[in-house]
């Protein structure tokens, strides 16, 4: 059976690339534009809050970690009221000094480890469209062990300290990943997703569509097809479905299709014909159409920009 979590995850090919400790005292407030890349935080003591631009504001306590597949726009702040302070990432500081929000002096009210990745896919955002906006996980004791290893190794400077975290993180992302699909509802496990492919996981009569598409992209699935693989109406699936993971079934096997193309393009080695045929077109012309109205161009000039080839 197909791990779709896996296989996104396999294709993303995460790496991180920055690591901090932030604190923060007293009346202060921070603004970061639309990043892009994306971040993480752990809260490792005290509280504050955050705004993230199109989710609903939220407390942060000790013990929770946030995970943003894109980082758009966000403000984080202390529990007084203070005029946001524009930050960026190149003008935080380097790798083992620590970013001190509001009073200089004195026991912070928060401490947090942050910290972005990057995918090593060209074109990441496809894929990063199949994972929800916004993770934030509470009172997760396996994630908080992955926390804290990371806090511990980025308060040192151990040989091999840079190789650890890229490892370290990684599995941050996927064990939140994890703790998200996991949760039914969000309240009783303490994990809560917005809309996407975890939250498409994690409903069991979704779950298991979504593996079969994931699991044979090359068969010409139909709607009512994957809603009996549901054991649903079809309109039942189709508004389960998209309320889920945000986009309509066949929205989502499109997308996930096109991935799998991109992979495919980039390795090299394939017959546009053999392409076509693994991710569930008739013939090369129907997924060339497909392809470029999806990507923006066709398929061989895709293969040629990003150093793959087609026989």
């Amino acid at each position: 059976m197909a791990d779709p979590l896996s296989e996104v995850i396999a294709l993303l090919r995460p790496g991180t690339v920055f690591s901090k400790g932030i604190s923060g005292a007293g009346r202060w407030a921070v603004r970061y534009e639309a990043f892009g890349h994306p971040s993480f935080c752990a809260v490792l003591e005290g509280g504050c809050r955050l705004m993230v631009d199109g989710h609903q504001p939220l407390t942060l306590e000790a013990g929770d970690f946030l995970l943003m597949p894109a980082t758009p726009g966000f403000t984080m702040s202390g529990f007084e009221a203070a005029e946001p302070r524009l930050m960026t990432p190149a003008l935080s500081p380097q790798p083992g000094e620590e970013l001190r929000h509001g009073d200089a002096d004195g026991p912070p009210d928060v401490q947090l480890l942050g910290g972005y990745f990057v995918f090593g896919a060209p074109d990441a955002a496809l894929i990063v469209s199949l994972l929800p906006g916004l993770v934030h996980v509470r009172g997760q004791q396996r994630l908080a062990t992955f926390v804290q290893l990371v806090a511990e190794e980025s308060r040192e400077q151990r040989a091999g300290r840079d190789l650890v975290l890229d490892r370290l993180a990684e599995v941050l992302l996927i064990e939140a990943l994890r703790a998200s699909t996991s949760a039914s509802a969000g309240a009783s496990s303490g994990a809560a997703a917005s809309p996407g492919l975890l939250s498409g996981l994690a409903d069991a009569r979704l779950a298991g569509a979504i593996r079969q598409m994931h699991g044979q992209p090359s068969r010409a699935w139909t709607m009512q097809e994957l809603a009996r693989e549901a054991a649903l109406s079809r309109s039942g699936f189709f508004e389960r479905f998209t309320r889920a993971v945000g986009v309509p079934p066949m929205e989502y096997l499109l997308a996930w299709r096109m991935a799998l193309a991109k992979d495919l393009l980039r390795r090299g080695g394939h017959a546009l014909a053999e392409v076509a045929e693994r991710v569930g077109y008739s013939s090369a012309s129907t997924f060339s159409t497909a392809f470029s109205r999806h990507v923006g161009q066709p398929p061989a000039r895709y293969a040629r920009g990003i150093g793959g080839s087609l026989p």
